[in-house]
């Protein structure tokens, strides 16, 4: 499979598929396909079976993701089929058999088949997923293929040594690879925690492993044209 992505900051990813091959997705993500694709709705990888259908049913109860997924596979001849963002951004192919990965839950945009997908609880014993603001629930990505993730803004990216640490605020880690670990760091000085706007808590990741910062998460777009939305009178 040949894929390609367009147009940033509103980018589109498109795939050119051989006959036979296939890609899965979330419910609603294609956006335009040639008439050689065919669809089929399941449970996606790692969905088989009775404990696949219930791990998929308890990720979709906390991240609020379907359980189910979109197959296309290229059936008559070769194919083409595109998935447009849903938000600024970007959007990044892992090659998930070189190395674990470890993402916000809300980034998952396409996947070939082969990709497991579970829920991964981050954060130590301090549950610094939560109180760092990361989404104490991520999404683990293991097994053979390719992962495409939607990333809010653009993307820099990090490659921590053992014991090396980068400390983030809230909503810009987007990914890491599962070598790395999540923790919580408070903000030393009262003055610093109550006036520096920078909230009370950072999320510590700390090496080895790559990391994948985002600049602009959903929620500081949220915040910044929050002030221009008309309110009722």
């Amino acid at each position: 499979m040949l894929y390609e992505v367009h147009n940033r900051p509103l980018p589109v990813l498109v795939c050119k598929l051989n006959q036979g091959e296939s890609i899965e997705c979330q419910k609603g993500a294609m956006s335009w396909m040639t008439p050689t694709m065919q669809m089929q709705t399941g449970l996606g990888s790692g969905g088989k079976g009775l404990m696949g259908a219930l791990g998929k049913m308890a990720k979709s109860a906390l991240t609020s993701e379907s359980i189910f997924r979109n197959t296309y596979t290229a059936v008559a001849g070769p194919g083409e089929i595109a998935f447009a963002s849903t938000f600024p951004g970007d959007i990044i192919a892992f090659d998930i058999g070189q190395n674990e990965l470890i993402a916000q839950k809300s980034a998952y945009f396409a996947s070939t088949p082969g990709v497991q997908m579970e829920l991964a609880f981050t954060g130590g014993k301090k549950f610094g997923g939560i109180l760092g603001g990361e989404g104490f629930l991520m999404q683990k990505f293991s097994g053979n293929g390719t992962v495409f993730l939607e990333i809010d803004g653009c993307v820099y990216n990090y490659v921590l040594g053992p014991g090396e640490s980068m400390l983030v605020d809230t909503g810009y880690l987007a990914a890491m690879e599962a070598t790395c670990t999540m923790d919580v760091e408070t903000v030393k000085g009262i003055g610093n925690a109550l006036l520096g706007g920078e909230g009370l808590f950072n999320t510590k990741v700390t090496g080895p492993g790559k990391i994948w910062l985002q600049t602009m998460p959903i929620n500081k777009l949220a915040d910044a044209v929050k002030p221009f939305i008309p309110t009722g009178s």
